[in-house]
């Protein structure tokens, strides 16, 4: 791909400093390893006398943007119009080794103030190691580049969403959620061990004086979720059948249930945020929604990291106070989502019922880990997955 030309306008290296273009270009050309650069690749000519980026520095680091800084020998930048920018995901042991040759990461900017902002959803993904190296060119006559050495290797770790993202989804989210059935109570399955308290496993079930812990979340969902990992809760669901009105008979996670009334959980003290939305390779779409009573630990996590949603209005789950109910709370839920509840308090298992359903432990159906899938115009948006 044709890289863009730098007005020529600039004569001498002070004006070159101060009239550097003011609007990071990038353009793309073929992936290439560092080391090799210009037998591989025809266009790029010997190196000549540039000055290599020293100190590289990044900075402002979102889920698909940063800022890149390094500092250079002033007397040689006339010669300079463009800079290579190296990008790659860091390897782990985990790390999915395929990659696509389609997918350039090395990006060729102008000359443009330090620092720059490089930004693209395309190439960049949230929670995610990267290495970046720099080099400077100067474009030839005869259209190839002259390049520098690189500099270091750099390392850094990408945001997770932030608040704008997680609205996206929510909108997303907003417009399959369906129309609002009503329910009257939590649940959670477990295998029986998990609520049996003399159970030779009953330590690893984080409970303590009868009670459910929170535990961590896992890292199911989108892979830029900010609560994925970091916050605690307690898992627990609402939905319910369309022609009975009560919880399914069937789940994946044992086929021990525990019941609590909606109102333990969620009332007018209780705060309600909204903090994903992902499906798992099928047609079924999930919600996950963090229940925070007001002014506890999880409660102030979530503020300012997940999008807070009005417990009477709002497209997944609602609590009311009904007049011709008798001023008793209310409860609905959105019928074409499947949600996920996270309360982030201890739950005391005296304040509801266990009991064994009959219905099959499909296991296919676990949210455990579930990764997302990426290709879902549903349910994903165009930031890096």
């Amino acid at each position: 791909m044709e890289v863009p030309r730098v007005d020529d306008s600039t004569s001498s290296p002070v004006s070159r400093c101060d009239d550097m273009m003011k609007n990071l270009n990038l353009d793309l050309i073929q992936p290439s390893d560092r080391e090799g650069d210009n037998s591989q690749d025809s266009s790029i000519a010997e190196k000549e006398d540039l000055p290599v980026p020293q100190n590289v520095k990044i900075t402002n680091i979102t889920c698909d943007s940063f800022k890149i800084n390094w500092d250079m020998d002033c007397r040689a930048k006339d010669h300079i119009t463009n800079y290579f920018i190296d990008l790659n995901k860091k390897e782990h042991n985990n790390s999915n080794k395929f990659k696509h040759k389609d997918v350039p990461t090395k990006l060729v900017a102008k000359v443009v103030p330090l620092p720059m902002t490089v930004r693209g959803h395309w190439f960049l993904s949230p929670r995610t190691d990267y290495t970046v190296a720099v080099q400077t060119a100067s474009k030839q006559s005869d259209g190839n580049y002259a390049v520098s050495e690189w500099s270091e290797i750099i390392e850094f770790y990408t945001a997770d969403y932030s608040t704008v993202h997680l609205i996206q989804l929510l909108e997303k989210a907003e417009v399959i959620a369906g129309r609002m059935l009503r329910f009257s109570v939590f649940y959670r399955n477990q295998q029986n061990d998990y609520f049996n308290k003399t159970s030779p496993s009953c330590g690893s079930r984080e409970t303590q004086d009868n009670r459910m812990l929170p535990t961590v979340k896992d890292n199911s969902g989108s892979h830029g979720s900010p609560i994925s990992g970091k916050l605690e809760g307690i898992y627990f669901s609402c939905n319910t059948e369309f022609n009975t009105g009560k919880p399914p008979q069937d789940s994946p996670y044992g086929r021990y249930r525990f019941e609590i009334q909606a109102e333990v959980l969620f009332n007018p003290k209780t705060n309600l945020y909204f903090g994903d939305f992902y499906c798992m390779y099928t047609a079924y779409h999930y919600v996950i929604l963090v229940l925070a009573p007001e002014g506890s630990p999880g409660d102030r996590f979530c503020k300012g990291r997940l999008p807070a949603l009005d417990i009477l209005d709002n497209c997944f789950l609602t609590c009311t106070q009904e007049e011709e109910e008798g001023g008793r709370l209310v409860f609905h839920h959105a019928q074409d989502v499947i949600l996920e509840v996270i309360y982030t308090e201890p739950v005391d298992l005296a304040l509801g019922s266990v009991e064994e359903i009959q219905g099959h432990q499909l296991s296919s159906m676990s949210t455990i880990n579930a990764k997302k899938d990426p290709s879902c115009k549903t349910c994903n948006i165009s930031v890096g997955r």
